[in-house]
């Protein structure tokens, strides 16, 4: 039997909604208890946090890992390794890869790998229909059982309403999960940009805020209809808020997220057509940036993700228009979300469970918190530590970072899953 005692450290409890300066013990990877008074057990190794931060790991729904297909993009090992880099301690991996995983056999491929290369837990997603092509659903109780725990056609819109309202139904039957993109794919086909001013000036064939609104609205029914459990991946505009509002006060088991980039960046960012700034769904105006953060703050939008998507530099160094969307994020979801602190947008505690509580309870999963027998998947971080990023120290095999040359404030000093340390370390 291990014990290992965090000491002098900054403990962020999200369930509590608390910061507060004392220690946090663990034994055999699971936490024991934590507080100001608490009693070191005899025999406990020491591990001082040195007045350093310490919070849950994040979980970070929707990471996508190019394998198998596209390994020279991302590997399990090397999205593992920057995930452990940037204190997520469980990555939920989309099924969007080549081929799509849409079988329990590809489903268990993956687990595997993930098992074998990844130091942090890796939980698959399975496509929702066959191919993610929206014609056939996938067979979602045979993926449940090989350990699926969401099911999703990632951007991927299904645009024939009974074959979406058939998985829903068949999803609700089985308790599953379902992640959905809330997007008019007629109108945001070819899209590069938000309409608006800029995306005018610069020429860039855009998208109205309308789009995600419409495709928003269309779900909810359809969610009405079926009694379904559903996330929407990304909410980025103000004009889908009061529609999100609305589902959550009928009662509706919805639940919502956004990407960091939509959280931390505006459609200003892409300036001289910088690619590493395009994303799907585009970035948006300033003032939709500042309503989302507005609904993160009153739980309207519940979770933040990286929304990591790998690609490599031919796919990126192409004309705006021409350029794959899209950009890696496990390294700096934590430096970026605690821009939203510096700016007094959001306490720790309203982070960390946007970050970690939220989605672990979407996911029904015992990570996420702080409490007595929760697996001690941790993180220590100093949050004030100043740095520039720079895009080639980052472990993802891929390295298309919008942010790459920003300052940035939160260095992560080590990162525990189940009590073992894969990353940086504290010392004894």
């Amino acid at each position: 039997m291990r014990i290992d005692v965090f000491t002098n450290a900054q403990i962020i409890d999200p369930e509590a909604g608390s910061v507060t300066l004392g220690a946090l013990a663990i034994r055999d990877g699971v936490i024991m208890g934590h507080g100001a008074d608490l009693s070191l057990p005899k025999g406990a190794n020491i591990i001082d946090c040195g007045g350093k931060f310490l919070a849950p790991g994040l979980i970070d729904i929707g990471v996508k890992v190019c394998e198998p297909g596209e390994r020279h993009k991302e590997s399990y090992r090397s999205a593992g390794l920057a995930a452990a880099a940037g204190g997520v301690t469980t990555m939920v991996t989309r099924p969007d890869t080549t081929p799509v995983i849409d079988t329990p056999e590809t489903l268990e491929f993956a687990a595997r790998r993930a098992a074998e290369a990844a130091p942090v837990r890796v939980l698959p997603m399975a496509a929702l229909t066959k191919g993610q092509e929206g014609r056939e659903m996938t067979e979602i109780g045979f993926l449940l059982d090989a350990g699926a725990v969401a099911f999703s056609d990632c951007d991927h819109v299904t645009t024939n309403t009974k074959v979406l309202s058939r998985a829903l139904t068949y999803a609700r039957s089985l308790g599953a999960l379902v992640i959905l993109h809330p997007q008019e794919p007629g109108l945001s086909q070819g899209a590069a940009a938000t309409s608006g001013k800029f995306a005018s000036l610069r020429g860039l064939p855009a998208v109205s805020p309308m789009a995600e609104r419409m495709g928003l609205d269309r779900d909810i029914a359809l969610i009405e209809m079926t009694g379904a459990a559903v996330h929407f991946d990304q909410i980025t505009t103000a004009r889908a808020l009061p529609a999100l509002e609305r589902a959550k006060a009928n009662g509706l088991n919805v639940t919502a997220g956004t990407s960091i980039h939509h959280l931390t960046l505006n459609e200003l960012d892409v300036a001289d057509y910088r690619t590493f700034y395009k994303l799907k769904p585009p970035l948006r105006a300033e003032d939709d940036r500042q309503a989302t953060v507005d609904a993160l703050r009153r739980g309207v939008i519940d979770i933040i993700s990286s929304m990591h998507t790998p690609q490599d530099e031919e796919s990126k160094r192409l004309p705006f228009e021409e350029a794959a969307s899209g950009a890696v994020a496990l390294q700096t979801l934590l430096p970026a979300a605690l821009r939203l602190y510096h700016s007094g947008d959001l306490t720790l505690p309203q982070l960390f469970a946007a970050l970690a509580l939220n989605p672990a309870r979407r996911l029904g999963l015992p990570q996420g918190r702080l409490a007595a027998g929760a697996p001690a998947d941790l993180i220590v971080f100093d949050a004030n530590a100043p740095f520039v990023m720079d895009r080639f120290t980052l472990l993802s095999k891929s390295k298309n970072t919008p942010f790459d040359g920003a300052r940035m404030q939160g260095k992560l000093a080590a990162t525990y899953v189940g009590g073992r340390c894969v990353h940086g370390g504290l010392g004894a």
